[in-house]
């Protein structure tokens, strides 16, 4: 919060005093809490931690919206909340307009959190959804019993491993930006939102308002790409005697699919709307990645490509990116798996006696992970169907409230239709559906299953 705050001081903008005043509130909170548990032995438990990941997010949010609201600018309790959740969950959404004219230090607090909440899903994601048995990131198998499996002997290696390579994309992407003419301070902010796959811009026309430098979209592809492979994959590459380890089914499905799509969106683009080739693959699959990433950027609205594209966008946005990685959707690994025991399960209905091993990448995959699987497919499209309908009650058309509740739940940003597609945003969205979009963001950031455990009262039971 200091940050923005001296950008707001530099630009003599007054709202630096918020942001001194929500750091020393954040600060008091986190020495209340330090003094608090001072001494405490606690043994972690899976209760303990599906608990902890919810609380420490919830207050994630609350702290990050907390400028927004006691800022200048006119946002219910509800608006902010919805920014600052659509911020540190990575998701993109955003109720602000106007962006051109907003603060620096408003912007820069944006992508700052959007920046957080991505390095927060991965250590997520790696460290603790597989102690809890969420997440299907097992695979990995960072925390089996044969210390031989791990990727290194020690959590914390493996934390600082991922923070190496989240702090190096984002100096890459930064520098990358500013040397094919982005300002500074432009640079800094869409490099942390492309890594966190996040889609918070410094202008309302998103990468758009960089239309005439072509190079600005080819660098975010590159990037988004970068950020949606699994993290622990930049660790694997400094340690050789790992390097046979590299290979994972879900980046060869990922990047097929992007290359796939992209090249029959391409196509299309060039016999419907006569683009040149290179022109239709470049924005082909600058938005195709940029919605299957679940990162939300966009140069144009590509709504008005034909239902071919918009079909194809509406997918990808159930896809997702690689566990491990920043982005949000289903994911490609959770895909693999669920088709593979379909396989599996027709083969058995011809052959009953037919004994065959599901494997993933080299390693059995057991039952207590499809389970997995299985309850998260099945909590997420209840969620979607829960979501919609309930957006559907606060007076948005089907078309809204269904692509809001699925851009949500997935983490993407944007929607579909005239409202909240890529050429809107949620500003005209009522607080009461400000309220359940929020609500979707969180619990598809944490994985669905971490959230809705907490709602049985089984959970709450000694």
């Amino acid at each position: 919060m200091l940050l923005p705050a001296l950008a707001d001081l530099r630009a003599g903008n007054g709202d630096w005093v918020v942001f001194i005043r929500s750091a020393a509130t954040t600060i008091a909170f986190a020495t209340l809490i330090l003094l608090a548990t001072n001494g405490a032995n606690c043994r972690f438990s899976a209760r303990l931690g599906f608990l902890l990941t919810v609380c420490l997010w919830i207050t994630g949010c609350v702290l990050g919206a907390m400028p927004l609201y006691f800022s200048h600018l006119p946002l219910s309790l509800a608006a902010a909340i919805f920014e600052g959740v659509s911020g540190i969950t990575t998701t993109g959404a955003t109720v602000l307009t106007g962006l051109d004219r907003l603060p620096r230090g408003i912007l820069l607090w944006r992508s700052l959190l959007c920046w957080i909440g991505g390095i927060g899903f991965i250590a997520l994601a790696l460290l603790l959804l597989p102690s809890l048995r969420v997440g299907g990131i097992q695979l990995f198998n960072m925390e089996s019993s044969d210390r031989a499996e791990k990727v290194l002997p020690r959590v914390n290696q493996i934390a600082n491993g991922i923070i190496i390579a989240y702090l190096g994309l984002t100096l890459l992407c930064m520098l990358s930006y500013f040397a094919v003419g982005m300002t500074m301070f432009d640079a800094v902010n869409h490099a942390m939102t492309t890594i966190a796959t996040a889609g918070f811009s410094t202008h309302d026309a998103s990468l758009g308002y960089f239309s005439k430098t072509p190079s600005v979209l080819v660098i975010a592809t590159i990037f988004m790409l970068l950020a949606s492979l699994p993290f622990i994959l930049y660790v694997k590459l400094v340690l050789p005697e790992r390097s046979r380890r590299l290979a994972d089914p879900q980046v060869v499905v990922f990047l097929s699919i992007v290359l796939v799509a992209s090249f029959a969106l391409a196509i299309w683009l060039r016999f419907h709307f006569g683009f040149s080739f290179h022109r239709a693959f470049l924005d082909a699959i600058f938005h195709f990645v940029s919605v299957i990433t679940t990162t939300g950027y966009a140069a144009e609205d590509y709504l008005l490509w034909g239902p071919f594209a918009i079909g194809l966008f509406f997918i990808a946005s159930f896809i997702g990116g690689c566990a491990g990685s920043t982005s949000g959707g289903i994911k490609i690994n959770r895909l693999i798996i669920l088709w593979r025991f379909t396989r599996v399960a027709m083969m058995r209905l011809l052959s009953p006696n037919t004994v065959v091993k599901v494997r993933y990448g080299g390693t059995d995959i057991s039952g207590d992970l499809a389970q997995t699987v299985l309850l998260f497919m099945s909590l997420y499209m209840a969620s979607l169907v829960i979501g919609a309908v309930l957006l559907s009650f606060t007076g948005l058309d089907f078309v809204s409230a269904f692509t809001g509740a699925l851009t949500a739940l997935s983490n993407v940003g944007p929607g579909f239709g005239d409202r909240i597609g890529p050429d809107g945003n949620f500003s005209t969205v009522g607080d009461a559906a400000l309220w359940i979009l929020s609500g979707l963001m969180f619990a598809g950031r944490l994985e669905i299953v971490t959230v809705i455990i907490l709602f049985t009262p089984a959970f709450w039971r000694k």
